[in-house]
């Protein structure tokens, strides 16, 4: 046992495991939760198994932007399963416990694939920009290499993330009695966690939110200001809605990964005020993976109609 000198005055033991806290020790209220998160995490893994199979079946969605959603699904589908099936046996068994391998574990592939996602929201929105602003360049600029690029790239800057936080925070140490207000771990709250120096955890999680996420949102962000003045300046009611419509569907994703993200890191508030960063991150590691195919298929005519050719084939 490894013992070290933390907090002033205070001899700490290092944690070989963190306990994660419930929703609530009411059992009635933990099946309940337990049956919703289960079917939330059923419906995802049906949604963007769903989807990524019938891109790859279907010839009518061999295109840049379904090539984006496909990788968009698989990460979808990777991050609610780091976080979902241990989060139900927390809910169903009471098991708390995470062992201080399995967190790191949990740190590093959630850095690697919520900023792999940041990126690929970044791509599809300037996939549409160049689709409105540009359609007769579009062939030429969104070339299959160049997709091929931006999808590696947002895994490889994914992968740059997670190994960097992953670094900073096997840095730290953590009294054997820490707990973590979340049932996942969560970088910010194990950094608030540590009884040691925790400047270079801090640095590196500040420098990955401006170097990676920051810019990601503002590709976001611009290309749609120039995608809204275009549509504004077409003349027919007609043109404006189909230009419109192209976008829906990926703006609807993109508020439902960055708002509660925003909320939970962005957003300045006191300890004492964090009560909705449970249910915030719910939203975003839980919910948003289920929603997101969800989207594309209520709200696309292609999605609809590459699955109607599949029925008849079959």
């Amino acid at each position: 046992t490894t013992h070290f000198e933390g907090m002033p005055g205070r001899n700490c033991t290092q944690a070989t495991e963190f306990s994660l806290a419930g929703f609530t020790e009411d059992p009635a209220t933990q099946v309940t939760l337990f049956l919703l998160f289960l079917l939330i995490y059923l419906v995802t893994i049906l949604g963007n198994l769903g989807m990524i199979t019938l891109i790859r079946a279907s010839a009518l969605l061999h295109s840049p932007m379904y090539y984006f959603l496909g990788s968009l699904a698989f990460v979808n589908l990777c991050t609610s399963t780091i976080i979902t099936p241990r989060m139900l046996v927390g809910v169903l068994l009471g098991k708390k416990g995470i062992s201080y391998a399995g967190c790191m574990a949990q740190i590093f592939t959630f850095g690697l694939l919520v900023v792999t996602e940041c990126f690929l929201l970044a791509a599809m929105a300037y996939d549409r920009y160049v689709a409105i602003c540009h359609p007769l360049l579009y062939p030429l600029v969104m070339s299959p290499e160049r997709c091929s690029r931006l999808v590696t790239g947002s895994y490889l800057l994914g992968l740059t993330n997670g190994v960097g936080q992953t670094i900073g925070m096997s840095s730290l140490f953590f009294c054997s009695s820490s707990a973590i207000d979340l049932f996942f771990c969560d970088i910010s709250m194990l950094i608030s966690l540590s009884s040691s120096d925790t400047t270079l955890s801090l640095i590196i999680l500040r420098t990955s939110s401006s170097l990676l996420g920051v810019p990601s949102l503002l590709v976001v962000l611009v290309s749609y200001v120039a995608i809204i003045s275009t549509i504004l300046s077409i003349s027919s009611a007609e043109g404006k809605r189909k230009a419109l419509s192209t976008c829906a569907s990926h703006l609807a994703a993109v508020s439902t990964f960055y708002g509660p993200l925003i909320f939970m890191y962005l957003i300045p508030r006191s300890d004492t005020s964090r009560g909705g960063d449970k249910w915030a991150a719910v939203l975003y590691t839980v919910v948003t993976p289920m929603l997101n195919p969800w989207i594309y298929c209520l709200r696309n005519r292609e999605v609809k109609e590459a699955w109607r050719r599949l029925r008849k084939i079959k």
